[in-house]
């Protein structure tokens, strides 16, 4: 199975969730391999050109979507740079029962957190 760079869209409050996520891909029975290139680093007067050269290295683009995601202009930013670099976009919902999808994901499926719908979208890249 050849690995997919991934970059992870996410709210900073989404940080631990962000966390089991990428740390799913090195669990020996996860049906999918990537290397996340989510930005960790706090904002600085380079982040958007981080962020976009990151985004442009990779294969696809997941965003992590919660009910903390209207608030973080970081996360809609990266989903809209998504969208601008061409990189297929899935969302990821992280809370049981918050389907409110951002206008930044326009037509980009959003689906639930399961290893098959993770490992579908990763396969197709």
């Amino acid at each position: 199975m050849a690995s997919k760079t991934v970059f992870i869209a996410f709210a900073k409050e989404d940080e631990s969730s962000r966390n089991l996520f990428t740390g799913q891909r090195v669990h020996p029975k996860t049906p999918f391999q990537f290397v996340d290139m989510s930005v960790k680093e706090p904002y600085s007067s380079e982040w958007k050109e981080r962020v976009r050269t990151r985004v442009r290295r990779s294969d696809g683009v997941i965003a992590l979507i919660s009910s903390s995601t209207p608030r973080a202009t970081g996360e809609l930013w990266e989903i809209s740079c998504a969208i601008e670099e061409g990189k297929p976009l899935m969302g990821i919902w992280l809370e049981a029962g918050y389907r409110t999808k951002p206008s930044q994901l326009a037509g980009a499926p959003c689906k639930t957190w399961t290893w098959d719908n993770v490992a579908d979208f990763i396969d197709g890249l």
